[in-house]
């Protein structure tokens, strides 16, 4: 039985610009969809309560008939369809890690910016510190 792929990938080495590339794309991607979707559950409001006034449908459709849920569920499946042309083209260990862990960087950086989070001295910290394992990884 003869497999529809090779049974040993070809090892290919990118440019590092255009796998700093990929990774910023679903990073970037990723982090827009996040904050795109948490902004539009702050603007829904309080689910729990629109459901114990609304009903279930209620709920359902206060979150359908915001638009930034559907910009965030878009830039989120672009982020998906990212990883994968990332993970096609890069070694899983090292998309994997970096996009998540610079994901966590960006999500910081964007909730003290758009969504005005109070992100404290210790968030920062670990920021900085995936910053550092990044590059470790990296090189």
């Amino acid at each position: 039985m003869t497999l529809p792929f090779p049974a040993t990938p070809v090892a290919t080495t990118p440019n590092p610009w255009l796998a700093a590339a990929m990774i910023a794309a679903v990073v970037l991607t990723s982090t827009t969809g996040e904050v795109l979707t948490a902004a539009a559950m702050k603007s829904t409001g309080d689910l729990d309560l629109i459901r114990s006034h609304s009903g279930l449908k209620g709920a359902i459709r206060a979150v359908l008939t915001c638009p930034l849920f559907f910009a965030g569920v878009f830039f989120l499946a672009v982020a998906f369809f990212s990883l994968l042309f990332a993970l096609n083209h890069l070694n899983l260990s090292l998309v994997a890690p970096a996009s998540a862990s610079l994901t966590l960087v960006t999500n910081a950086v964007a909730g003290k910016i758009f969504l005005k989070e109070n992100v404290d001295r210790r968030r920062w910290a670990a920021a900085v510190l995936v910053c550092v394992g990044v590059y470790l990884l990296a090189h």
